[in-house]
């Protein structure tokens, strides 16, 4: 091999080697796209103030339909750089290594989407925000054990966990778009006494989910436990429903 042959592979090495990685081109795109006077916005609609639900959430205050496009751009990102973004401070890290999952999931083959199920569940911490778990709850963990036990959401459900209590009812989403209701009733029922109002809009958010697809299954819920249901969770569950029926619930109430 020629001096000049040994130049030209040792340039071509170093230039590879000084190129950003993805994960730096993809912190990069989401700095260019950060605005502070949203990230404010955010931050207090998000709660991330001291002793709030999501203290310590940074902000970057970007528009959600740029960060799908910048998470469509980098969905080649590998796992263990998913990983990195899941353990982030700032909530779009956060929420675009989400969006570059559940992308990965709808296209991947059973292989790839069991992988990704495992990795979601190994990484549950970093899904510690109300958008973070809707944008991925139902579309990963459960479209992957529709036909498969439900056991982890159960398990999730009786965790002392905010979030992890907000997944196990989220997940059973996709099982009502199949009509599959059984799941959702009984984390419901879980789910009932729970303090924290964030899980009373997320379980009568689903509720009403289940009413828009089969009315008489909310029904039947409601006058089973309406006298014991926490009243936002109520006013979630029967959104839908008309006037004068709304009124009787609110009244049983």
């Amino acid at each position: 091999m020629s001096k000049n042959e040994i130049f030209c592979i040792l340039r071509v090495k170093a230039k590879f080697f000084n190129m950003p990685n993805q994960v730096q081109k993809l912190l990069s795109d989401l700095k260019v796209a950060s605005n502070s006077q949203k990230a404010k916005l955010l931050g207090g609609f998000f709660k991330s103030g001291k002793g709030q639900y999501g203290e310590g959430d940074i902000f970057l205050g970007i528009y959600v339909p740029i960060q799908r496009a910048i998470a469509k751009k980098y969905e080649g990102l590998e796992f263990n750089d998913l990983e990195s973004l899941l353990k982030s401070k700032i909530h779009e890290h956060r929420l675009v290594a989400l969006f570059i999952l559940v992308s990965k999931f709808k296209k991947g083959d059973n292989k790839i989407k069991e992988k990704i199920f495992k990795f979601y569940l190994k990484n549950i911490k970093g899904v510690n925000n109300w958008d973070l778990v809707d944008q991925s709850a139902p579309n990963i963990i459960g479209q992957w054990i529709q036909d498969k036990p439900k056991d982890i959401l159960y398990k999730l459900a009786r965790s002392n966990n905010l979030w992890e209590k907000r997944i196990a009812i989220l997940s059973t989403l996709a099982f009502i778009r199949e009509k599959k209701f059984e799941d959702t009733i009984k984390i419901s029922e879980i789910l009932m006494n729970d303090k924290h109002d964030l899980i009373h809009k997320s379980v009568g958010w689903m509720l009403r989910e289940v009413g828009k697809k089969e009315e008489a299954v909310l029904i039947k819920f409601l006058n089973k436990h309406t006298t014991k249901m926490p009243r936002t969770m109520l006013r979630y569950s029967i959104e839908k429903f008309n006037q004068e029926t709304r009124k009787y619930y609110l009244c049983l109430k």
